[in-house]
């Protein structure tokens, strides 16, 4: 028996010491009485030395764990509970304290058996978790709010390039206007019997004006592209008769300059190209008139030539070489930058804003083209650039640049819708040197009432004008009238008036302001002839009673909701009429003061009344996308014109339902 029991006190004791934790037997008063190798790693004391000393001085809160100590004695044992232990040399474990009472065979509590778990490495996993959760959380803060941040520097970005887009857009209006009027009635001079002196005069005015409206469009092409708004289009085109035309351009410039303009133009390349000949134009014209501009003596040579050719498409290399005055090295890097040129004086000298090698540059990297310049001082410049277009068995369309003026196409009949005077008798004064018929009215409503009654073969149409402007008006005339009678845009804003925009209402073409007399002949003429006119069909006339005036309101649902009961139906109209124009005005403030819930508020109570007073489903979407758009603030740029339109509506459908609720009145009296 004697025997038994010490093998299974032996067996125990190899399990204490085969223990990883520290495990210790302590007295009631709280003296180590024995313990395992892991208690002697821990602190770092041998056996000898551990035996008999105090069991709390060993943690770094000694309190702490005399309390966890008595609790075990008060509930027999503790589980968990979390101390540090002490080396001693100053290490510190965390440990995890288990203890509970043991007892003799007479149940005699002899001490407590403490077992401490060390959690140093979970407890540093843990903590690190932690941290790396808080620098999670931190870090997703800082990137929301430099989201934020990045947010409203791109809002603020893109308020700024709105703004310089609708400054640029007005400035080209409001200077394009008038400037119109000058160069066109100057041309207009220009072909009258006047003096050597006075010929001299008004030629200076036409250089000028000139010379103004190339700033203009520079600093417009340069503000589209930089706006993202510079569209390039994929159409088929002859390479070799366009650098001819260009080169026809510059032959009085370099004669007057003695100068010799050489062609240098590989026959390999393809007849027909894929791309853009108007932006293509824009470059090589940029790049010769500097070429001619800063050149004395000597030549100017254009030469285009295959760099590269597969079955699909072609690269292309365009050089304009001259031997001008050239470019210091120091200042060729910074030619290609917005208003640089070579040096201060070269401004002085030669004038320029220093904006048509930068447009160059955006031009040709748009289309994924790059573009150099090579230059010695003294002895002249090289700019080159390549470019890749695309093969096509396409037949581009008819040329009408060089047609002449032909009298005999007298009976050409012209309806031109134009709000200002100087403008109208421009535009009277061209066509009736073109030989062609004119009437001339000041607004799109006037135009859309004379199409009722009247034949035209052609209508120049202004876009911005009162009452009704050309969008409404050629919308209108093609969906209302159903006429398909060519209609080509004039406008003064080169920067929203795109092509594109136009052909979306139904414009057969465009042209800008300053009109060239020849481009507006030719275009008139190729699209009659397009369109069979004029030797040609006239449009069928449209019957005044086949087409309703134009007018806003319907009042058939509010009679066959009412069953045409006139005291219902005037006390339908009042209650319109006293509670439109207050929301009127609601939409009108709210919109200026960006009010969006504001506007959101007006229009939710308008909408309902679309119906009943039978205005057009078209502008009661027209409402429901301000709503909309209200709601969600978003397409914030495109609330402004339809609120417009839907004002103007609004106040119009007001004045026709005063006719309707008088005349009713009327009936009753």
């Amino acid at each position: 028996m004697e025997t038994l029991k010490k093998q299974e006190s032996l067996f125990a004791r190899r399990l204490i010491e085969a223990s990883l934790d520290p495990l210790v037997t302590i007295s009631p008063l709280g003296k180590i009485t024995d313990m395992n190798q892991a208690t002697v790693n821990i602190t770092g004391l041998d056996r000898e030395n551990l035996t008999g000393t105090n069991f709390f001085d060993y943690f770094t809160e000694p309190q702490k764990a005399k309390e966890v100590y008595q609790m075990v004695f008060a509930n027999g044992s503790v589980v968990d509970s979390p101390l540090t232990l002490r080396h001693v040399d100053g290490k510190l474990t965390d440990v995890l304290f288990n203890g509970s009472v043991y007892k003799n065979d007479n149940g005699k509590v002899l001490g407590v058996v403490i077992v401490a778990r060390d959690v140093t490495v979970q407890k540093r996993i843990a903590t690190e978790l932690i941290e790396a959760k808080i620098f999670a959380e931190l870090a997703t803060e800082l990137a929301i709010e430099a989201k934020a941040k990045a947010e409203s520097a791109t809002s603020i970005a893109k308020d700024a390039v709105k703004a310089k887009q609708q400054f640029l857009s007005n400035m080209s209006h409001e200077i394009r206007s008038p400037m119109n009027a000058i160069i066109g009635f100057t041309k207009v001079l220009l072909r009258t019997d006047l003096t050597a002196k006075q010929k001299e005069y008004m030629t200076a005015i036409k250089l000028s004006g000139d010379a103004l409206i190339v700033l203009i469009n520079d600093i417009l092409d340069l503000a589209k592209v930089e706006a993202g708004k510079m569209v390039f289009e994929k159409i088929p085109f002859r390479l070799s008769l366009s650098i001819d035309a260009m080169l026809h351009l510059f032959e009085q410039k370099t004669q007057e300059k003695n100068l010799t303009l050489v062609k240098e133009y590989d026959e390999n390349i393809p007849k027909i190209l894929l791309g853009d000949p108007v932006r293509l134009h824009q470059i090589i014209l940029n790049l010769i008139s500097n070429a001619v501009k800063f050149t004395v003596k000597g030549k100017i040579s254009v030469s285009v030539c295959i760099l590269q050719e597969d079955e699909e498409k072609v690269t292309l290399e365009f050089a304009i070489s001259d031997t001008g005055i050239g470019i210091q090295k120091e200042t060729i890097g910074k030619i290609f930058e917005n208003f640089q040129q070579a040096s201060s004086s070269t401004s002085r000298m030669y004038g320029g804003t220093g904006l048509g090698l930068a447009i160059v540059k955006q031009l040709v990297e748009n289309q994924k083209g790059t573009v150099k310049a090579e230059s010695n001082p003294g002895e002249g410049s090289t700019f080159s650039f390549v470019l890749d277009f695309m093969k096509t068995s396409e037949e581009p369309e008819e040329e009408m640049e060089n047609v002449e003026f032909d009298k005999k196409l007298n009976s050409i009949k012209v309806l031109v819708a134009e709000d200002i005077p100087l403008n109208q008798l421009l535009m009277k004064t061209l066509l009736d040197d073109f030989g062609f018929q004119s009437e001339i009215v000041s607004d799109g409503k006037i135009a859309v009432e004379k199409l009722m009654t009247n034949a035209y073969d052609i209508i120049l149409m202004d876009l911005q004008m009162p009452e009704m402007n050309g969008f409404e008006a050629t919308e209108y005339i093609r969906r209302k009238l159903k006429l398909n009678i060519p209609i080509i845009a004039i406008t003064a804003d080169v920067t929203t008036a795109d092509l594109s925009k136009c052909k979306a209402v139904g414009m057969t073409d465009y042209i800008a302001k300053p009109i060239d007399e020849r481009l507006l002949y030719s275009k008139i003429i190729g699209i009659l002839k397009k369109n069979k006119h004029k030797g040609l069909t006239k449009p069928v006339p449209v019957a005044k009673e086949e087409v309703p005036h134009i007018k806003y309101t319907n009042l058939e649902y509010l009679k066959q909701r009412t069953k045409s009961n006139p005291d219902l139906i005037m006390q339908m109209i009042s209650l319109y009429l006293t509670q439109t124009p207050p929301l009127i005005n609601a939409m009108k403030e709210s919109l200026a003061e960006k009010n969006w819930d504001g506007l959101y508020a007006s229009v939710h109570k308008l909408i309902p009344s679309f119906l009943i007073m039978g205005i057009d489903t078209d502008y009661e979407k027209m409402a429901k996308e301000i709503q909309e758009n209200a709601r969600t603030k978003k397409k914030l740029k495109e609330i402004k014109p339809l609120v417009r339109q839907v004002m103007k509506v609004l106040k119009q459908s007001c004045k026709e339902l005063e006719i309707e609720l008088n005349t009713i009145k009327d009936k009753q009296a």
